[in-house]
């Protein structure tokens, strides 16, 4: 069997990163060092190396992120209550481990959505999948999802989702649709996976948001008792660059 057939058997089963090594080996007329094994080991590293790479941009941009961050990129300020260690802690993903929240307050602009985000993508980076959602318009969506009979199959993808990410939390108060939905989401998670809720709002007026005194007691229970919680201080990130929070 020549290279060409080999190639084209290999492009057939779907290791297209190793049919293009092969076939730039071939045209470099190969290595006379190299050694059969390390060849095939050489082969089977760069396919996996590609699959992998491929996994995780498929998982970021299911994620659906609003904004490119990284943990290498955030800002640690004493101004800002941002302490570096504990941060440090919770970007090696620990709490996912033991399925724990992180609750995440402060002013417009201090960078809640950033660090959400950038712990976020650190779970994609570690094979996790992650979910960004503005809370407002993920509990419409599941209103809607009620009317047309897909609100169980919507729940049970935020369900198997590793870190579900809920930003701009109680910017509206809740309706009975939108406790119930979120009692689901909560209840549903809760021990299984982990949160992370971002919102301008003291976690002390979450209660009154959400309102019906049963079920606000109930997902705070769930949310407040197993959560890391960074309360960030300090002026808007955003003045003279216009970020998303």
């Amino acid at each position: 069997m020549n290279n060409e057939q080999t190639i084209e058997k290999l492009k057939q089963m779907r290791l297209t990163a190793m049919a293009q090594l092969h076939q730039q080996h071939v045209r470099d007329n190969g290595s006379p060092d190299i050694t059969a094994d390390e060849y095939l080991a050489l082969l089977t590293d760069h396919q996996w190396e590609d699959r992998q790479n491929r996994k995780i941009q498929r998982l970021l941009k299911q994620a659906g992120f609003a904004q490119s961050a990284n943990l290498a990129e955030v800002k640690h300020d004493q101004q800002r209550n941002l302490d570096r260690n504990m941060f440090a802690r919770l970007g090696t993903l620990d709490f996912m481990a033991r399925k724990e929240n992180i609750i995440l307050t402060g002013a417009s602009g201090t960078g809640k959505s950033y660090l959400a985000q950038a712990l976020g993508h650190q779970a994609c980076m570690m094979e996790h999948r992650a979910i960004y959602a503005n809370t407002a318009r993920l509990l419409k969506k599941l209103k809607l999802c009620k009317v047309d009979g897909t609100y169980l199959k919507e729940l049970d993808k935020l369900l198997k989702t590793d870190l579900l990410i809920l930003d701009d939390f109680g910017l509206q108060s809740f309706d009975n649709h939108a406790r119930e939905a979120m009692m689901d989401i909560i209840d549903d998670r809760y021990n299984k996976a982990s949160t992370i809720i971002a919102s301008q709002i003291p976690v002390s007026a979450w209660y009154d948001i959400i309102g019906e005194s049963t079920i606000a007691d109930a997902i705070l229970d769930r949310i407040v008792n197993s959560s890391h919680r960074l309360d960030l201080k300090g002026e808007s990130l955003r003045k003279g660059i216009l970020k998303n929070d």
